[in-house]
């Protein structure tokens, strides 16, 4: 897979071309794209093509991640899971020359240890995978293959409202999985009931897009926007930074 450049929103703060070069050069990552997204926070996508050899090659403190990596899998998802970890270190040397390991809190939220107050959330899809980090605290990112299964599972986690929204249109319900992901992964709290604590306000479908998510607790209320694209050739991302507002 090529490097095909940068994409920016118009509200991104582009970093600066050398760090992304150097970068690159440095560990030869084979990137679709890195995207600042806010004046801190950077998106990675990655069209995974490696192969597993090829993967463990690219990453750093291999010792900490042969220790962890997921035996039993199969050969997607042992991909899937090198190739987030090797995203993560790639994007962390655009904000951050520290040395670092990635591991996972109880909730299952990957972090660097050793840098704390660093926001980072992994997904992975078929042949893609999303990295987003943040300096500044929690971010929360997902991507999805848009199919069938979302509006067959949609009574577990839609409202009444949300699926009369979504009609039936499977990207829409795609969509609402994504965000409603996203939307967890940045609370990074169990237990949360989908249908009923994470409520995405109707919207109309475009190729990218903002959402309006509202996680309701139950002593506090917030309201969130989760941004959205569709990737070729037929998935979903999504993504959300910590910023919010109390209701």
């Amino acid at each position: 897979m090529s490097w095909r450049g940068r994409s920016t929103r118009c509200a991104a703060v582009p970093l600066p071309h050398y760090s992304i070069i150097s970068s690159l050069h440095l560990v030869k990552l084979p990137l679709h794209s890195i995207t600042p997204v806010s004046q801190t926070a950077v998106l990675g996508l990655w069209q995974l093509t490696e192969t597993i050899p090829a993967l463990w090659d690219l990453l750093p403190a291999q010792p900490h991640y042969l220790a962890r990596y997921p035996d039993g899998r199969d050969e997607l998802r042992a991909r899937q899971w090198l190739a987030g970890r090797v995203l993560a270190h790639q994007l962390l040397r655009e904000v951050n020359d520290a040395p670092a390991t990635l591991h996972n809190d109880p909730n299952g939220r990957p972090y660097f240890a050793e840098l704390p107050g660093l926001g980072l959330s992994i997904s992975h899809s078929g042949e893609w995978v999303a990295v987003l980090l943040d300096p500044r605290g929690a971010v929360g990112t997902d991507i999805e293959l848009v199919r069938t299964k979302a509006q067959q599972l949609a009574p577990r986690f839609l409202s009444e409202a949300e699926r009369a929204d979504a009609g039936d249109d499977a990207v829409k319900y795609s969509l609402y999985w994504s965000a409603k992901e996203t939307l967890y992964k940045l609370h990074s709290r169990r237990g949360l009931v989908l249908k009923e604590q994470l409520v995405l306000e109707p919207f109309g479908l475009r190729e990218a897009g903002v959402l309006t998510g509202h996680l309701l607790l139950e002593n506090s209320r917030s309201q969130h926007q989760i941004y959205y694209q569709r990737v070729p050739p037929n998935y979903i991302l999504t993504y959300a930074l910590s910023e919010m507002v109390n209701l």
